[in-house]
């Protein structure tokens, strides 16, 4: 309440947007309710992202204020430097003293309007071209996502969740913040991930359910490979999806710590989930849709929305027939922020258009089981993080000696996918890998950095010019079980 009416008290109001520049806190939890009772709407920053990045999404994203974190005061205010356009942003230095809202003086006058359908969330991800897209997400998206969340894991009073996946993404958000809150249960709020630290946190806390990504997991098991095994007696599941799962580090996790993978499924633009496993099926039913398919099942669609498959021209498919995952329902996001382009290519015939390619198989009772074969649309998904290649490939191909490069996006068992390069050089030039990697590492956060390069002769285009990075994927399969660090 007295964060609210802090942000009454400096004239925002109902639609007005506001940033957070945070890592995982406490204080931003706050902030985002407290927006919430206004009816203003959010705009996480993930500071992962460069300068210039971080300065579009505040500027198409019309912030006013931002809440900015004390350690992230000079990097922030370098940015308003060097972007003069935002000028008009006034900021807030967060400085771990909660008490200074509770100063701010006046009567909190709450919007008369049904804020349901009113802008809640616009997290900005990735796309195949371009800047990113601004997901708009309303109060009902986030309250009914959460709602079917809950009713599918029993999720209640009595349950604590644990949060470690950030919360400028809609996992960390919706998963691990809305869910519980809105069954009347708690979290456990991480500033970050540490595999050492993670399952003693569950222990002393208490943790029943914790939302992960693949990458989590492969971490977990390899940690643990030669070490004594932790207790996670009150540990009931783990919900797992935003990057690709495969057989091997579900079946392992599920064996070496006895505790159940709930593989799922959703975008940004469904609020978060749209999918998952059933958590009543029995031992032998649930290995089945875990292993038997070649990849694990992403599971049947929660009570929020329903899902199919269509083919090109938006027919509906049948059983075992491959096509576009597409789904409909209330957590189907309100639009993409100022980008009636991207509208209207991505909504067809009132379904949501997901680029993701898969079939389903329906189980005894006539539920359908889906699975994911490929992506449409061409984003590395690199720990559950969302990777544009054609942002990436405008580095490559200023990179020294390069006559052409493309990013590409293959297999890896610690982040589900890594970033390559593959490259055709001038003529007369000598390969020289690491000075390419080099200029990457210079003009890219290592998460979008090439980890390695091919060299070809000639990059695979279709007919009107487009690359194919399918095409040369197997060229970086020897890397599949290699971790890449940061130097």
């Amino acid at each position: 309440i007295n964060c609210a009416r802090f942000l009454q008290n400096h004239g925002l109001s109902h639609g007005d947007r506001i940033a957070t520049i945070s890592h995982n806190h406490w204080h931003t939890v706050v902030q985002y309710f407290a927006s919430w009772l206004l009816g203003l709407v959010v705009v996480p920053i993930n500071l992962g992202e460069d300068d210039e990045r971080i300065a579009y999404i505040l500027e198409n994203g019309e912030v006013e204020l931002a809440f900015v974190r004390t350690e992230y005061r000079e990097r922030f205010r370098g940015i308003l430097e060097s972007y003069k356009y935002l000028k008009n942003v006034e900021w807030i230095v967060c400085e771990g003293k909660i008490e200074n809202f509770t100063r701010e003086k006046g009567d909190l006058a709450l919007p008369n309007d049904d804020l349901g359908n009113s802008e809640a969330l616009i997290v900005f991800t990735s796309g195949t071209t371009g800047p990113p897209k601004g997901v708009v997400l309303s109060q009902r998206n986030l309250l009914e996502d959460a709602r079917s969340i809950a009713d599918w894991h029993n999720i209640d009073d009595q349950t604590r969740m644990m949060c470690v996946l950030p919360i400028h993404h809609v996992n960390g958000t919706v998963v691990t913040l809305m869910t519980p809150f809105y069954a009347g249960g708690s979290t456990v709020l991480n500033q970050k991930f540490r595999t050492s630290r993670f399952f003693p946190i569950i222990k002393e806390e208490g943790v029943h359910i914790v939302s992960v990504v693949p990458t989590l997991l492969q971490y977990l098991n390899n940690y643990y490979g030669d070490r004594e095994m932790p207790d996670t007696s009150t540990l009931k599941h783990v919900i797992c999806g935003a990057g690709p799962l495969t057989v091997k580090v579900a079946t392992t996790f599920e064996e070496r710590f006895d505790i159940p993978v709930i593989h799922g499924y959703g975008l940004s633009e469904t609020t978060c989930y749209s999918c998952f496993l059933p958590v009543d099926l029995d031992e032998n039913e649930h290995k089945k849709w875990i292993a038997d398919y070649g990849y694990p099942s992403i599971g049947v669609p929660i009570p929020a929305n329903e899902m199919a498959i269509h083919d090109e021209d938006g027919n509906e498919l049948e059983e075992q027939e491959r096509g576009e995952i597409v789904i409909r329902g209330v957590n189907v996001m309100l639009k993409y922020y100022n980008n009636r382009d991207a509208n209207e290519e991505t909504f067809k015939n009132g379904w949501f258009r997901s680029g993701d390619e898969g079939f389903y198989v329906n189980d005894e009772e006539g539920r359908p089981y889906f699975f994911i074969t490929g992506r449409l649309k061409e984003l590395i998904i690199r720990g559950g993080v969302n990777l544009a290649p054609l942002e990436i490939d405008e580095v490559i191909n200023k990179a020294p000696g390069v006559k052409a490069g493309i990013a590409v996006g293959f297999e890896n068992d610690w982040y589900g996918e890594e970033v390559g390069a593959y490259v055709q050089l001038k003529e007369n030039v000598e390969e020289d890998k690491e000075a390419i990697l080099e200029y990457c590492r210079e003009h890219l956060p290592f998460s979008k950095s090439p980890k390695v390069v091919v060299f070809g002769d000639e990059i695979p285009v279709t007919s009107t010019g487009k690359y194919q990075r399918r095409k040369v994927t197997h060229h970086f399969e020897q890397w599949k079980n290699v971790q890449f660090r940061d130097k």
